[in-house]
């Protein structure tokens, strides 16, 4: 009977051993990494669902805001655009007394404007603003 040294001597016994050793620690490192990426990817979905709803609760509250008591003015005066601009605002023109035309971007308190939005606000500033009519036959 060989004696643990003789057998540890042995070239071919150390190659199998040491591709067992590596076969062991790609599996145990493999488990390990598939355990981090779930996690992982299971992060990046409940951030992107907490994402989603914030977005679809923040347009519905665009949408009941002008209904609000304290509100500045009668959402029958509001045209809903939505797009870089939230309303349209014709101040008194249900009460056939047209003040003044507003364009309302409604905000939370956390956000800014965007690059669009400050560009539009900029040329209503500059009062590059005209009225076209287009009639089409």
């Amino acid at each position: 009977m060989k004696t643990l040294l003789e057998i540890f001597n042995n070239k071919a016994f150390l190659v199998i051993f040491l591709m067992l050793i590596f076969i062991i620690w790609f599996i145990i490192w493999n488990i390990i990494w598939k355990i981090v990426k779930y996690h992982e990817v299971k992060w990046y979905k409940l951030d992107a669902i907490k994402r989603s709803k914030s977005s679809i609760l923040w347009e519905v509250y665009e949408k009941i805001i002008p209904f609000l008591p304290n509100f500045n003015y009668s959402p029958k005066d509001m045209v809903f655009i939505w797009k870089w601009v939230d309303y349209l605002v014709f101040d008194w023109l249900s009460s056939w007394d047209l003040n003044e035309i507003i364009f309302l971007e409604i905000k939370s308190w956390k956000s800014n404007l965007n690059k669009n939005e400050k560009m539009i606000q900029k040329i209503i500033w500059n009062k590059k603003i005209k009225y076209e009519t287009l009639n089409i036959e």
